[in-house]
């Protein structure tokens, strides 16, 4: 199978750090194309007839994917990466998984998440017609045009059970959008696949009530290395900075740190292109949110954006330590066999 996205010596740090700050540049592209955003009652019923090409799983065009000869994989779903765009004179909340703009600004967040998660894990991650940034101006027209983006998902985790994966132990994981999108993926899960997940992370998103009461396969991490569980990861300076769209009622929160789910915390060193910074993170028992100190905001992110939120820096902040967690549950996955 052909890898797409393999690494270049010397450009591939540059390229993952764009890559996880893709959507800070998204934040420009918004805010020049307001006025493409929706009308308030726009749902996917009113505009489904101009949805882009469905994307072809059987298409190697249509993964971001690396395969490495390991013992276990790493699902990865992306998140909101595109905005809105013209088609067919019309405006259209859907990404075009075939059209090369669009395909470059999914593909660095999977690139970069590649590079910088993925360690020695294969590593697989669909193109799919994701909602559009200003999809996300409401809360219901937002939730009414994932449908689409979560049939695309579903169809593209069907197909790498199918024919890509091969019986391996897998890690999901998803951010934001593709967190939301993961939790279906949970919800549908059958006990002979579930036993194979080591672990889903929903990283800026919630795990909510009705979310664990359709699914038994959703459990909350409670360590470094239990396995089949879910680790959620939602980041603010305090804990009335949360957005309602991917915190409120949130019910897990464990330190990706120190792996606590007390309100112990922990330092941590946020890495940069021209200097570290040395912050903490802390679980807040109540608000079932991550509380970080020390982090100087230097960017808001568009419609849903609010100040104190960091919602944009989740993949940036904890990747070293996600990355060796992955590692570390796969082991133990394999010990528990």
């Amino acid at each position: 199978m052909k890898e797409i996205g393999s690494t270049v010596i010397g450009s591939w740090a540059n390229k993952a750090r764009r890559g996880i700050g893709a959507a800070l540049v998204l934040a420009v592209v918004v805010v020049h194309f307001s006025f493409l955003l929706p009308p308030p009652n726009s749902h996917i019923g009113a505009c489904a007839y101009l949805a882009p090409p469905e994307p072809d799983y059987s298409d190697p065009s249509q993964w971001c994917f690396r395969e490495r000869g390991a013992a276990a994989d790493l699902f990865y779903i992306i998140s909101t990466e595109t905005g809105d765009h013209l088609r067919g004179g019309d405006t259209c909340h859907f990404a075009d998984t075939y059209d090369d703009e669009m395909r470059g600004a999914m593909h660095h967040e999977m690139y970069a998440v590649d590079s910088f998660y993925s360690g020695h894990l294969n590593y697989y991650s669909p193109y799919y017609r994701q909602v559009s940034m200003q999809s996300w101006v409401s809360q219901d027209t937002a939730l009414a045009r994932l449908q689409l983006a979560i049939g695309d998902v579903m169809r593209s985790w069907k197909y790498y059970l199918a024919h890509l994966n091969h019986g391996r132990p897998f890690i999901l994981a998803g951010f934001s959008q593709g967190a939301h999108a993961m939790m279906d993926i949970l919800k549908a899960m059958p006990d002979s696949v579930a036993r194979r997940m080591v672990a889903a992370y929903a990283i800026g998103y919630k795990v909510t009530q009705q979310d664990v009461d359709e699914c038994r396969h959703i459990r909350p991490a409670q360590g470094a290395d239990d396995v089949g569980v879910t680790i959620c990861i939602n980041s603010v300076k305090s804990a009335d900075c949360y957005i309602p769209i991917v915190s409120e009622g949130n019910l897990f929160c464990i330190n990706p740190v120190n792996w606590r789910t007390d309100s112990v915390s922990a330092p941590f060193v946020l890495y940069g292109r021209l200097q570290n910074d040395t912050l903490s993170v802390g679980c807040d028992p109540e608000s079932h949110l991550l509380l970080v100190r020390g982090y100087e905001e230097k960017y808001l992110l568009p419609v849903i954006g609010r100040k104190g939120n960091y919602h944009n820096m989740e993949l940036k902040f904890y990747y070293p330590y996600i990355r060796q967690n992955m590692a570390r549950r796969v082991e133990a996955y394999f010990e528990r066999q």
